[in-house]
């Protein structure tokens, strides 16, 4: 009866009672009974992402690898419903990434039929075998080409339609970002129901195992998945997961491809051609396109039109790192009806030089906007400049006060860095108010000046 309670607690993510039962002696990796017979606790948590639940098992000694019936360990639950802050859980407690259940399903193969980025990329992470077949002899990266521009919600009604019944799609987003598409399904009468689930992450998941495999995907077909999901995803997962993959190519070929993107006709083709060739080649510090990137950037300041291009090229620049992209920054944050983002305030740290007294002031201004998370970003640049000033710790300071707390753990940490004693005051009310781990960690670790 008592790993009954478990498995419903589990399930449902009541932390206060799966604490009072393992509190009590249960055993963590006791099957439970009736209704659920079989069940484990830990796939149960697992099969909903309740981490909070997760992490209280494991510490109590749940087997990470115990297998329900079917050969279903957590691990497989986590992957086959999306969930990759549970994946990443059991992954670091041990769990086997290259597991298969009965049927032959691997981790990989069901987060690719999923459509779930953010598994796939944990579980790569992991050492995951991106090679190995399911039962159906298909590979992750063939499984994801299959799904790979269905349309997601005709293909989940195929599976489940029958004669009479009644249906729904919802559509919301995963918390990877990707689109979360649910047909759900009942009779006439009401008696019988069923729903099917999957996550428009297809192209990106075949981007993340294509890359994994050392596949050259020509740039013409990576860039059509990215211009696809450009307005689907909640951020833009599968264009920037796309973007990166072209971005480590770091080939003249391909360099050259993005680059007559660049000046395409087609808005969003230029919008993606400078996200992707804002970074390209970078590797441990190295710029080996710095050169030819820097002016391509600084021309389309001139002549780009689009907004959203243009906010491009601008975080494009500050990518550069270099103070000979400051006056085209200051140029675009200068015009008129330009309106400010997080973005502007990255960028303009990036290339700010220590001694730009203009550039500085605009800085220490938008640690002062409305917006927090503007005030964040822009405490977070102006805490990392190499400049020790009066005027630079003033301003941090006067973000020890504000009601973001992440602002002022950039803060703190800022003044930290410098061994300014105004600092304390910052640790001890991020630790006091607040249980971001972010901020946390940020006033908690040592000081530069320590180092």
């Amino acid at each position: 009866m008592h790993a009954e309670q478990l498995y419903r607690a589990a399930l449902i993510g009541d932390i206060e009672t799966v604490g009072k039962l393992l509190a009590g002696g249960l055993d963590p990796s006791t099957p439970s009974e009736g209704p659920d017979d079989g069940g484990l606790a830990l796939c149960a948590a697992a099969s909903r992402d309740r981490t909070e639940v997760i992490t209280a098992l494991l510490a109590a000694g749940a087997d990470v690898n115990a297998r329900e019936d079917g050969g279903w360990t957590a691990l497989l639950w986590a992957a086959a419903n999306g969930h990759a802050d549970a994946a990443r859980l059991l992954v670091e407690a041990g769990a086997e990434v290259n597991v298969t259940n009965d049927v032959g399903d691997t981790p990989l193969t069901l987060a690719a039929s999923r459509g779930a980025p953010g598994v796939v990329q944990v579980l790569l992470e992991a050492g995951a075998d991106h090679e190995k077949y399911d039962g159906d002899g298909d590979s992750p990266l063939e499984v994801a080409l299959g799904w790979a521009g269905v349309h997601l919600e005709s293909a989940l009604l195929d599976q489940i339609e029958q004669d009479g019944w009644e249906y729904v799609v919802a559509r919301q987003y995963a918390k990877d970002g990707t689109e979360l598409i649910t047909v759900a399904g009942r009779s006439a009468d009401g008696e019988q129901s069923e729903q099917v689930q999957a996550q428009r992450g297809h192209a990106a998941v075949a981007t993340l195992l294509e890359d994994a495999a050392g596949i050259y995907t020509p740039v013409e077909q990576l860039v059509a998945r990215a211009l696809a999901h450009r307005d689907v995803d909640e951020d833009a997962e599968t264009w920037w997961i796309v973007a990166d993959s072209l971005g480590k190519r770091a080939d003249d070929e391909t360099y050259e491809a993005l680059a007559r993107l660049c000046v395409s006709e087609d808005a969003r083709e230029r919008e993606f051609g400078v996200d992707a060739i804002a970074q390209f080649g970078f590797s441990d510090g190295e710029k080996p396109y710095l050169e030819r990137t820097l002016p391509l950037l600084q021309k389309m300041v001139t002549t780009e039109g689009n907004p959203q291009v243009l906010r491009s090229v601008l975080a494009g620049l500050g990518h550069q790192g270099d103070p000979r992209a400051l006056p085209y920054v200051l140029d675009v944050l200068g015009r008129p009806g330009h309106k400010r983002t997080m973005t502007d305030a990255i960028a303009l740290a990036d290339v700010l030089p220590p001694d730009h007294e203009e550039g500085l002031a605009l800085l220490i201004s938008m640690t002062e906007d409305e917006d927090s998370e503007i005030r964040d970003w822009a405490t977070s640049g102006l805490a990392g400049l190499a400049a020790d000033t009066p005027v630079i710790r003033d301003a941090l300071a006067a973000r020890l006060s504000d009601s973001d707390l992440r602002t002022v753990a950039e803060a703190t940490r800022g003044l930290a860095d410098r061994g300014d004693a105004r600092a304390a005051q910052g640790v001890e009310r991020v630790l006091a108010e607040s249980d971001d781990e972010y901020a946390r960690e940020l006033v908690t670790r040592p000081a530069a000046t320590e180092s």
